[in-house]
């Protein structure tokens, strides 16, 4: 499972990416409506810290280096490298057909929570969304970006 998931958010994350573009394209250039980057600004946040949540867990899980894992990590930021970052870690074989911690013996705390994560799929997912959600209601108090 983890390559499907790492590819639909990588993909997901790109693609809001396009529609903040294209609002932002809108708004600034053709200063014809907000509704754009109002939509699709929220909505790429939340994807985003997604993508971030996710790199990191299949980072731990399939034991990519740290210089690996942040590469993975700032892939998010440029428009559209979650992408390139997918194809560069599918081919390589950085992605399982299976999650490796599912039978694996855990041997750091990180990989113990990482474990618990892809053993119990149904509380793992609600423990990601709920990760989601309070990183991006600590990003809305922080403030949006200008």
């Amino acid at each position: 499972m983890s390559p499907q998931l790492f590819r639909r958010v990588a993909v997901a994350e790109a693609f809001t990416w396009a529609g903040l573009l294209a609002g932002m394209f809108l708004k600034y250039v053709t200063g014809t409506t907000e509704l754009g980057v109002q939509v699709f600004g929220m909505l790429h946040g939340v994807v985003f810290i997604g993508y971030l949540l996710t790199t990191l867990v299949v980072a731990v899980d399939q034991q990519w280096s740290a210089r690996r894992a942040l590469l993975g990590l700032a892939c998010a930021v440029p428009p559209f490298l979650t992408l390139w970052f997918e194809r560069y870690a599918a081919s390589r074989d950085l992605l399982a057909d299976r999650w490796r911690l599912r039978t694996a013996d855990p041997a750091t705390a990180t990989e113990r929570l990482v474990a618990w994560l892809v053993r119990h799929p149904a509380r793992g997912a609600v423990a990601g969304l709920a990760g989601v959600a309070v990183l991006t209601g600590a990003a809305l108090l922080v403030g949006p970006p200008v």
